[in-house]
């Protein structure tokens, strides 16, 4: 029988954290357990989670230990979001569920979202992580996000416990969500960012603290998870398209620039470091649909 566990880590999230819990009480399927770690919040969120809890059986309020992010510092660059939900996951005995979701507490999902990816998992003995689209406004209307195939977005992960235990959790540090589904690839487990459901993103990507320092954030995260110079350089002429245009290219380059001047902690692991050159090497000639072609290895090494 499938076992959830849910996670969401919360700061500030007055804005969005009822819709997001009201949509989860929705759920056909709800989780078994959800616990939301309230992070240090300054606004209404203590007092939202308190009214919200009262009515919703399965879930239970944690609070986070302090970190020390300085005033106006970026809290996602130093991965609080992983360390509040590692630390509302050592609270809990793994091995009651089959399988372990992360969920934003911005993101609102449809009443079958948490019933389909089980049914999904069910019948994909080797998907390992797997989530929805995640829709955001563009323009007055909703939009997917675009993201690689292989690519679930941090915002609602689900894992099965065995591929979450084989990849050892997630780390605390920048880039955690692609570390984590990278690993869980070379372990043998699919890693799949499904069309259907689709949730709404209430904030939209990169723009905690301003879409400039998100774009730069991005580009910090590249140079991290050992993506080659090259690589990022074409990267962040798309990146560029995005509003604001042109500036979002330039921010996502100096993070990535920024990164390797400070020579930033970058994922070590030498097996890990082939994997993503393959792979990065791999999605050129799928998009240039010219297999035939020898990709250079100095373009993705890094």
């Amino acid at each position: 029988m499938q076992r959830l566990l849910l996670i969401t880590p919360a700061r500030d999230e007055a804005a969005h954290l009822e819709r997001t819990v009201r949509a989860v009480q929705a759920q056909t399927r709800p989780p078994d357990l959800w616990l939301i770690v309230d992070d240090g919040s300054s606004d209404e969120t203590p007092a939202l989670l308190e009214r919200l809890a009262a009515e919703t059986p399965f879930l239970e309020v944690r609070g986070a230990p302090e970190r020390t992010v300085r005033p106006g510092g970026d809290g996602l660059a130093v991965a609080a979001e992983a360390v509040a939900f590692n630390e509302a996951l050592a609270g809990v005995e793994l091995g009651d569920f089959t399988h372990v979701g992360k969920l934003d507490a911005d993101v609102e999902l449809p009443p079958s979202y948490l019933a389909d990816l089980l049914a999904r998992f069910a019948a994909e003995p080797a998907l390992g992580i797997a989530g929805g689209t995640l829709l955001e406004r563009e323009n007055g209307s909703w939009e997917a996000a675009k993201v690689p195939a292989n690519h679930v977005r941090g915002a609602l992960k689900l894992y099965s416990r065995e591929c979450f235990e084989a990849i050892g959790g997630i780390q605390e540090r920048l880039g955690w969500d692609t570390i984590d589904e990278t690993y869980a690839r070379m372990k043998g487990f699919e890693t799949r960012s499904l069309p259907q459901p689709e949730a709404r993103h209430h904030r939209p990507v990169a723009t905690r603290g301003g879409t400039l320092r998100g774009r730069a954030r991005h580009g910090q995260c590249a140079y991290i998870l050992r993506y080659g110079f090259w690589w990022v350089a074409l990267r962040s002429l798309k990146v560029a398209r995005l509003h604001p245009r042109g500036l979002s290219g330039l921010a996502f380059l100096y993070g990535y620039l920024r990164a390797a001047l400070r020579r930033e902690a970058r994922v070590e692991d030498e097996s890990y470091r082939r994997f993503v050159a393959q792979e990065l090497r791999d999605r050129v000639r799928a998009a240039t649909d010219s297999a035939p072609v020898k990709v250079p290895t100095f373009f993705m090494r890094s």
